[in-house]
């Protein structure tokens, strides 16, 4: 048996959905699984022993426009898929395995697309599974008779390669961390929009404060559409950080952060990479609920308050950024203290 997953298209849905991937993995050992994932979260999926094959859906490139969609079809055409699982919500992802020809099409039956399903499934609604996203991809499975109950992992896990790590390790000697230091990974951006931000003179004055009481390296992490961000940290930093926005691919990002102490961030890819690894993650959370996204792990505080309009879940503050700007640096501070404590207590 062939199954195609179509995987969700942000990093962060990616590593949560991780869950059902490997339940399905489970449910058919024998089957031949292919993964159409966007080129960064195949990244992501790359070394985790998943499937058997990855392909990448370059909507920029090769699969862009109508076209390029047709092309796409036509390459899963030729695969003869006898299943395909949607994970992403789009009509597009129903309509590329409805072209493709694949016998059976499992999805949940939203925007518009229930027609183009052989198996359309209800969506959850509010109270009927627990809040969290992972659980949301694991009902899909459970509806479809894929799977009897949710499975309740407590921590989701990225499996990050040896020579994966020795080639993080080289790289950041490079860019000037010292061996042995305090580490400290900030992920200034979040690339579903400027209202997930905490903002950079905040981020700004929680690095001073902890780089005053430590000798730690901070680094930055991001994409270049995150890097106006950093460059506005930066320039109010007393001490120059280390900086790795844009010198860095999401596929090199898991093995980078391996060899950092704590990630500080807002609610981003970058935040549930560095919870799959094992990162201590102080997560800030405004216009998204933690309920629903955040990492998946015991080692991660959540620093959030919490105005009448949170959460909105919007990509731009329409107002002040209320639910972002009552967040002070000290409060951040406070959640940091005790992980690098206890770093500080193995390091010793």
């Amino acid at each position: 048996m062939k199954i195609l997953i179509r995987a969700t298209n942000w990093v962060g849905d990616a590593i949560m959905a991780l869950p059902a991937i490997r339940a399905v993995r489970s449910r058919f050992p024998e089957a031949e699984i292919a993964i159409l994932a966007r080129p960064y979260v195949a990244d992501i999926y790359r070394d985790q022993a998943i499937c058997n094959q990855l392909i990448s859906y370059d909507s920029q490139a090769k699969h862009a426009g109508i076209l390029g969609r047709e092309r796409l079809a036509a390459e899963l055409r030729s695969q003869k898929f006898d299943r395909a699982l949607l994970l992403q919500n789009a009509f597009d992802a129903a309509w590329l395995v409805w072209r493709a020809g694949i016998p059976e099409r499992i999805g949940y039956a939203r925007d518009g697309r229930g027609f183009l399903l052989t198996k359309p499934i209800p969506v959850p609604k509010t109270g009927e599974i627990p809040p969290h996203e992972k659980f949301y991809y694991l009902e899909l499975l459970r509806r479809a008779g894929w799977i009897d109950s949710l499975l309740d992992e407590s921590f989701i896990t990225l499996n990050v390669s040896e020579s994966s790590r020795l080639r993080a390790e080289e790289f950041l000697a490079q860019s000037g961390v010292r061996a042995r230091s305090l580490r400290i990974a900030i992920g200034a951006g979040a690339s579903y929009g400027s209202a997930k931000c905490w903002p950079p003179a905040r981020f700004a004055q929680l690095v001073n404060r902890l780089q005053s009481e430590s000798d730690a390296d901070v680094v930055f992490f991001g994409t270049a559409a995150e890097a106006p961000v950093t460059r506005a940290i930066a320039s109010e930093l007393h001490c120059p950080p280390i900086d790795l926005t844009e010198k860095t691919s999401i596929a090199d990002l898991p093995a980078l952060l391996c060899h950092c102490h704590l990630f500080i961030g807002n609610d981003s890819g970058a935040m549930h990479v560095a919870a799959s690894v094992g990162l201590p993650v102080v997560a800030v959370f405004g216009p998204t609920d933690p309920y629903g996204t955040a990492p998946v792990t015991p080692r991660c505080t959540i620093v959030q308050q919490k105005p009448y309009c949170s959460p909105c879940f919007l990509r731009h503050c329409p107002t002040d950024h209320r639910c972002m700007s009552a967040i002070t640096p000290e409060m951040v501070e406070a959640a940091a203290k005790p992980w690098l404590s206890a770093v500080e207590v193995q390091r010793a």
